[in-house]
C-alpha cells in the first residue's frame, strides 16, 4: 500500500519520514539498499546513533513501495528489548498488526492461525484501528517465532523488516539466540533484512566473527556524515523556498560543530527555518543553540543525579576537551583533577555501558552532542 504524505510545516524534519522531498541525498546508499534487499541479499546498517539510519530505511521503504504497492515493510526497534520473550513478542506483534491493518477483512483468519499464542484483539480509542497484542508463555518462544515466521513465508507477498538496534541481541540472557533467529531467516525467500545497529564492535562481532552464527550472511553498509555541499544545497533550497537565504559560512559553522551528524543539523535548521528568513550570522546559530540547549537542561540535571562524582567529572573532562584519546593517561587525569587511573576506567566503563559517550577511532567524545554543549558550559 502506497504511503501519502502531508507537507510539513516545516521542512526539517528531525523525527520521522515525511517523503522524499524531506529527505536529503543519500541517493547511493538508498540504490544499494534496494539493490541488495531486490536481489536477495540481507543488509548490515552501521553508524552512530543520529547519523540518519532511520531516516535512510524508512526512505528504502518509500522507493521499494513505490515500486511494488503490495510490498509489507515493517520497522522495528528493539533497543528496549531485555531478552528473548521481549523480542519475539514485539516482533510477533509488530508483524500480527501489520496484516490485520492492513486486511481487516481477514482478522479474523489472521488470528485463528495465531490462535496459539492467544492474541488478544482490541480497538484503538483514538485512531479507531485495529489492533492486537500477544502474550508468550515462558519457554514459548521458539515455537511462537516458528508461527511467526510460517506465516511471514505463506504470506504470498515481498516483505521487508527492519530490526534497529539490534546489536541488543548480544545481551541477551538467553544463549543461541542469534542462532535461533538465523535457523529461520535463512530459510525465508520473501523475507528480506536489515539490521541495523549503532555499537560497531557489537555488530562487527555478529556478523563478522567466524563464531558467530550470521558470519558472512549480509551485506555491510556503513553509515557515514553527508557531504557537505549536498547537505548545503538542500538547507539552502528551504530558505530561499520563503524569500530567505542561508550562508555558506554559517552553515559549515553548524556543520563542523556537529561532525554532519544529520539529526543535530535538522534540528537547528528547524530552529531556524521557525524564526529566521535570511541566515548570514554565527549570532542567529548561538541563538538557537543557546534555546535548544536550555530546553533540554531539566532533562540532564536530572540525568546527572544518577552518577557518582567520578562518572560526572569525567563526563565534563570529556566534553571540555572535546575528543580525549587516552582518558586513563596521567596527563589526562591531572589536567583535570581526576581520580586515579583504576577509579577513571571504571567512570569510563560505566559512562560507556550508558551510553553517555561512546569511542571513535580518533577517541572518546560525549553521546548527546547537546549535552555536550551543555557540559561546556556549566
Amino acid at each position: 500500500m502506497k504511503q501519502t504524505y502531508e507537507k510539513p510545516v516545516n521542512p526539517f524534519v528531525f523525527q520521522g519520514y515525511e517523503g522524499p522531498d524531506y529527505f536529503c541525498d543519500r541517493q547511493e546508499e538508498t540504490q544499494t539498499l534496494l539493490s541488495h534487499l531486490k536481489n536477495g541479499r540481507n543488509v548490515t546498517l552501521v553508524s552512530p546513533r543520529r547519523m540518519g539510519k532511520t531516516g535512510l530505511i524508512k526512505n528504502t521503504f518509500h522507493h521499494l513501495q513505490k515500486s511494488d504497492n503490495s510490498a509489507v515493510c515493517l520497522y522495528i526497534d528493539i533497543f528496549s528489548t531485555k531478552n528473548l520473550n521481549d523480542f519475539v513478542r514485539q516482533f510477533g506483534t509488530m508483524v500480527i498488526n501489520d496484516f490485520v491493518t492492513k486486511n481487516s477483512s481477514l482478522t479474523q483468519k489472521i488470528l485463528s492461525f495465531f490462535g496459539s499464542l492467544r492474541p488478544v484483539f482490541s480497538i484503538d480509542t483514538l485512531t479507531g484501528a485495529p489492533n492486537v497484542s500477544i502474550t508468550i508463555e515462558p519457554a514459548q518462544e521458539e515455537i511462537t517465532l516458528r508461527n511467526v515466521f510460517d506465516y511471514l513465508n505463506i504470506s504470498g507477498k515481498e516483505i521487508y523488516i527492519a530490526i534497529d538496534e539490534f546489536q541488543q541481541i548480544a545481551e541477551y540472557p538467553e544463549k543461541g539466540t542469534e542462532a535461533l533467529l538465523r535457523s529461520y531467516i535463512q530459510f525465508t525467500r520473501n523475507v528480506h533484512f536489515i539490521f541495523s545497529g549503532s555499537k560497531f564492535h557489537l555488530m562487527s562481532e555478529i556478523f563478522g566473527s567466524p563464531k558467530r552464527a550470521f558470519y558472512q550472511s549480509t551485506e555491510l553498509l556503513n553509515l557515514k556524515a553527508l557531504k557537505r555541499d549536498v547537505y548545503y544545497d538542500f538547507c539552502k533550497n528551504f530558505f530561499v523556498d520563503k524569500g530567505g537565504d542561508l550562508a555558506v559560512e554559517v552553515f559549515n559553522y553548524v556543520y563542523d560543530m556537529f561532525d554532519g551528524h544529520t539529526w543535530y543539523v535538522q534540528c537547528v535548521m528547524n530552529r531556524l527555518y521557525e524564526i529566521e528568513n535570511r541566515v548570514d550570522n554565527v549570532d542567529q546559530i548561538n541563538h538557537s543553540l543557546l534555546s535548544i540547549v536550555n530546553s533540554r537542561e531539566a532533562q540532564y540535571e536530572t540525568l546527572t543525579q544518577f552518577f557518582t562524582a567520578n562518572q560526572f567529572d569525567l563526563l565534563k573532562a570529556i566534553a571540555k576537551d572535546s575528543i580525549v584519546s587516552q582518558p586513563t593517561s596521567a596527563k589526562f587525569i591531572a589536567s583535570h583533577r581526576l581520580s586515579g587511573a583504576s577509579s577513571t576506567k571504571a567512570a569510563l566503563k560505566v559512562l560507556e555501558n550508558k551510553e553517555l559517550v561512546y569511542r571513535t577511532p580518533q577517541g572518546y567524545v560525549v553521546y548527546d552532542k547537546f549535552m555536550d554543549l551543555w557540559l561546556k558550559r556549566i
